[in-house]
């Protein structure tokens, strides 16, 4: 039996697989992400374009490409949950809190742009390196 993580919007609207489990989460705190989530910023995952695949829903997807910049966010029409979307050419990111199964081996391994990250958040010295 193969091992799969799956993962969906709020509403259950989208649906997608891996065929790999996730362990390596990365937290991005620029304000393009701040704003794109409303928070802090977006914890994902990155899975290789061979192993992700939408399960249903591709037609709830939205995207919005931020104008002059090389960036995107996509989220559910019906919900507003942010989607997994273009990493690059080789892979897709995921956000982690979009899982069902398969987040069990999940791990922070990087913070990411903490430079601009928002003046509420403390994050502890072990993560600025």
């Amino acid at each position: 039996m193969t091992e799969l993580a799956e993962g969906s919007c709020n509403c259950g609207a989208v649906n997608f697989r891996s065929k790999v489990i996730p362990e390596d989460v990365y937290i991005c705190h620029c304000s393009i992400c701040r704003k794109a989530t409303g928070g802090g910023g977006i914890a994902v995952t990155v899975i290789p374009n061979e192993s992700f695949e939408w399960v249903s829903g591709q037609y709830h997807i939205k995207t919005w490409i931020k104008p002059n910049h090389d960036w995107q966010t996509s989220f559910c029409s019906e919900c507003g949950s942010s989607l997994p979307g273009k990493n690059d050419e080789k892979a897709m990111y995921v956000p982690v809190s979009l899982l069902d199964t398969g987040f069990e081996r999940l791990k922070v391994k990087q913070h990411l742009f903490l430079d601009s990250k928002a003046v509420w958040e403390e994050i502890s010295e072990k993560w600025c390196t």
